[in-house]
């Protein structure tokens, strides 16, 4: 029987991270699932999960829980970067300080946290660090700067570590997940109408917040990316990036093969099309609602 891996993922209190967590420690793996809500992972704890409460902007938590780990294991094989969220508004509206938290919680706290298991990794000759990043690492839509900004950076950094740590025997592999039924939609939605919506951008605001709030209608579970980072865990020769999820092969094709120009002609349609398809469900809603209502009078 092969040896258990000990794994490590953040933002596993929902969503991607805790279905992860989940499969991994199902296939008789060590799992800690770390997050800040750690109420919120009760069910995590009861399948034999370890359970850490981590935020990956406070220091101390992240130098708590590899020293948790290294006190207990002796080893840690893998490392899930998957905590971050997004946060959307036309970069003229976005405080300053609302762009430096989004590449504090998607960049900075991904690096550093990775700077604190290299030594553990490095002492055994072998580790995996799997970065979830996301096909906006690659694409782009309007106004989402900041977030897209983050996604990049993932990407670019990534691409750089996994040279540097290969003589080391230590992988590095991407996640780009497309579009994904969680928490994240509502949140960049919320954030986006909040900022902009009221604002010279309004009306693009709305389209793309039309386009986010249809992630809830149509996005792929986030089963289908717990499978891929089971796949990026347990391949003995993993690719350097894996990618499912709604839109996630047709936006990436599309990056690859059309012009700037032409893509973002694409990407205003797509957006605009949300928003008319947007408008013609919330119609039928309010059709059936009033048809339900008649019924039951």
């Amino acid at each position: 029987m092969t040896e258990p891996r000990v794994i490590l993922i953040t933002g596993a209190s929902s969503g991607i991270g805790k279905a992860t967590a989940l499969k991994l420690k199902a296939q008789g793996n060590i799992v800690y699932g770390a997050a800040r809500r750690v109420e919120k992972m009760t069910d995590l704890a009861a399948a034999g999960v370890h359970v850490l409460k981590l935020d990956v902007t406070d220091e101390q938590t992240l130098v708590v829980a590899v020293a948790t780990i290294k006190a207990e294991q002796q080893r840690l094989d893998v490392l899930i970067n998957n905590a971050g969220y997004g946060s959307y508004g036309a970069l003229e509206d976005v405080p300053l300080a609302e762009g430096e938290y989004q590449f504090k919680v998607n960049v900075f706290g991904v690096m550093r946290l990775t700077q604190l298991v290299l030594p553990m990794m490095r002492a055994q000759g072998a580790g995996r660090i799997i970065n979830v990043s996301s096909i906006g690492g690659k694409i782009y839509q309007p106004l989402s700067a900041w977030y897209m900004g983050t996604k990049h950076a993932i990407e670019g950094m990534s691409d750089a570590l996994r040279m540097e740590l290969a003589p080391l025997g230590i992988d590095v592999i991407m996640i780009e997940p497309g579009g994904i039924k969680t928490e994240w939609a509502g949140i960049a939605e919320q954030k986006l109408l909040a900022v902009s919506g009221e604002t010279a951008y309004g009306k693009q605001a709305k389209e793309v917040g039309a386009m986010l709030s249809l992630f809830d209608q149509f996005a792929s579970q986030p089963g289908v990316i717990a499978k891929l980072m089971v796949r990026a865990v347990n391949d003995d020769r993993p690719k350097t990036r894996y990618h499912a999820g709604m839109g996630a092969g047709v936006s990436l094709a599309a990056r690859k093969w059309l012009s700037d120009r032409q893509f973002d002609y694409l990407m205003n349609q797509a957006v605009h099309g949300a928003a008319k398809l947007a408008k013609v469900m919330h119609k039928k809603t309010q059709r059936a609602g009033s048809r339900h209502y008649r019924r039951e009078s």
